[in-house]
């Protein structure tokens, strides 16, 4: 059987998780700034959400922003699609568009 490489096993988180957040530190310990305003707005939300604390990985910190196109953390996916860091989630949540996007992941 073969080693999963880091881009297998994030393409399995995204999978496996509805909503997740890849984040500096955890929602109950934040580790920077745009993370803490990512967790803030989604929490807001009381849905649940799965993160990975990509200081802990960091060879997912690595290969996520090759494999995303996106330079920067936190990543908010949703369904399997990313839709931005913390200036675009806050914006989001902002004109009333996260919310329902929230809502319907957590039915599934």
């Amino acid at each position: 059987m073969s080693e999963k490489t880091t881009l297998d096993v994030i393409k399995e988180q995204i999978a496996e998780h509805s909503i997740l957040l890849y984040m500096k530190g955890t929602p109950q310990f934040p580790q920077c700034g745009f993370s803490a305003r990512a967790v803030e707005v989604l929490t807001q939300y009381n849905k649940p959400f799965a993160y990975v604390n990509i200081l802990e990985h960091p060879d997912i910190r690595a290969e996520l922003p090759k494999y995303a196109q996106w330079p920067t953390f936190p990543q908010l996916w949703i369904k399997g699609e990313l839709i931005g860091g913390s200036d675009i989630i806050l914006e989001m949540a902002q004109a009333g568009e996260l919310e329902p996007l929230i809502v319907e992941a957590a039915a599934e």
